[in-house]
């Protein structure tokens, strides 16, 4: 019996051994595509970012926290600049740099004082001088009496802001716009600044709002304004660059 039992032990030790060496392996297996996976799952949360323009990504605890960055209003996906235009800043401000600021500093000359009227600047000569408030103001000379009263030029100086043009209608001063320039003093202005100003099928050209299409294709090209810029592309039958030449497209 004692070497039946012997007999027994010596062909299921090694079974065993076996199985348990099976086993460990498919452990191992496992562990090693667990950890595979799990290193291949990782995906950054802000590549790409879901902040939109203008705005910077951080990720948190494998979150996207959005921000606008720095100088930007709004909260994402809507960060955008302080303004664009100066009718986007208060009427004592004006937009310089994408920031409304006073526009005054720096603007009129020695002796004046600036006045902000809708967004731009207005120099004046203080109480008691005279002058250019552009560039300098001096103190008004005393009084000489008995001496013929001189007739003042109501257009010195000019009470009609930047842009425009003071006639003396008798005796008052009759203010207008620049040609080429539009609005009413003391906010005469040109037509436009940026493409933004002008109709989506027209571009800002020389301060003017223009078809931006004429010069811009080539030959049998056809052009459309599409968010004031042009597109070129080659009319029905034609081939090549439309930027410059276009040719009939050979036969099939």
């Amino acid at each position: 019996r004692h070497d039946h039992h012997d007999s027994a032990n010596s062909f299921l030790l090694p079974l065993l051994f076996a199985f348990f060496e099976v086993v460990s392996c498919l452990l191992n297996h496992t562990l090693s595509l667990t950890l595979t996976t799990a290193v291949q799952e990782y995906v950054n949360p802000c590549q790409p970012s879901p902040c939109g323009p203008n705005s910077q990504c951080r990720e948190v605890n494998g979150q996207a926290v959005c921000s606008c960055l720095p100088t930007y209003v709004g909260s994402p996906p809507g960060c955008r600049p302080e303004c664009v235009v100066s009718s986007e800043c208060a009427l004592d401000k004006a937009c310089v740099n994408q920031k409304c600021v006073d526009p005054c500093p720096g603007t009129c000359g020695t002796n004046a004082r600036c006045n902000v009227n809708n967004h731009s600047p207005i120099c004046s000569c203080q109480s008691g001088f005279t002058g250019d408030p552009f560039t300098r103001c001096y103190p008004l000379p005393p009084p000489v009496q008995d001496m013929p009263i001189a007739i003042r030029n109501p257009c010195v100086p000019s009470p009609c802001g930047p842009n425009s043009q003071c006639r003396d209608f008798n005796g008052s001063p009759s203010c207008s716009c620049l040609v080429n320039y539009i609005g009413s003093p003391p906010n005469c202005r040109p037509e436009c600044s940026i493409n933004a100003e002008c109709p989506s099928n027209q571009a800002c050209m020389n301060e003017k709002c223009r078809d931006p299409c004429p010069g811009s294709c080539g030959i049998n090209a056809r052009c459309n304004v599409i968010n004031h810029t042009p597109i070129c592309s080659c009319e029905e039958g034609y081939t090549g660059d439309p930027f410059t030449s276009c040719r009939p497209m050979p036969p099939p």
